[in-house]
């Protein structure tokens, strides 16, 4: 996931607005660039864009990747041990490992996968706004938003539906032996995308 890649390149952090400096820093500044510095974008806006590529990607990698030379081509398969295995990455572990690369790059924002019914216990919601959100998705399929304060700073949250986009989806976690669910279904909502963007800071 080249995230980082898309992210516009200065933000400032203030209240409830994050100003973009130089939205095309990367662009060279020719005579084509219309661009104009000072832009306002709200954090839920910025949310949402971060949530449109983290879905796009996420969702290429499951249908093209995995469901393609897995289930339909039979070529590979996908393994929660991969490197052992010589497979590929599970969808949720690709997600992960582009989580903490960008994490690793900036403290702007972060985002994270959870669910109310995780495979791995330590991707279950740990906070209050965390498990509303997921519950909020679950149930409408629709982003949850909200603001919560943790370690003395104040975030602006975005839950974001995780839906089964692929047969490789429902089939691993209704299989799984650890899996507390064996009744998802192609285009319901398993999970979701936390993203978080931080306010203030001490």
């Amino acid at each position: 996931m080249m995230i980082m890649a898309r992210t516009v390149c200065a933000l400032t952090l203030g209240g409830f607005f994050l100003t973009a400096l130089a939205i095309g820093c990367g662009s060279g500044g020719g005579s084509g660039d219309n661009q104009e510095s000072g832009t306002i974008f709200t954090p839920r806006m910025m949310a949402d864009a971060l949530y449109a590529v983290i879905e796009s990607d996420r969702t290429v990698y499951t249908r093209e990747v995995v469901d393609r030379l897995q289930d339909e081509e039979k070529v590979i398969k996908a393994s929660e041990h991969w490197k052992d295995d010589k497979a590929l990455p599970l969808p949720a572990q690709m997600f992960r490992m582009g989580a903490k690369m960008a994490s690793d790059k900036t403290n702007v924002f972060s985002y994270s996968l959870l669910s109310l019914w995780p495979i791995n216990k330590q991707n279950a919601p740990k906070t209050e706004v965390e498990k509303q959100g997921l519950e909020a998705v679950a149930e409408r399929q629709k982003p949850f938003y909200a603001k919560e304060t943790l370690g003395g700073k104040t975030f602006f949250t975005a839950v974001y539906p995780d839906a089964a986009v692929a047969p490789a989806c429902i089939n691993c976690h209704n299989n799984h032996k650890d899996s507390p669910r064996s009744d998802f279904k192609l285009g319901k909502t398993m999970g979701g995308v936390v993203i978080r963007i931080p306010l203030s800071q001490r």
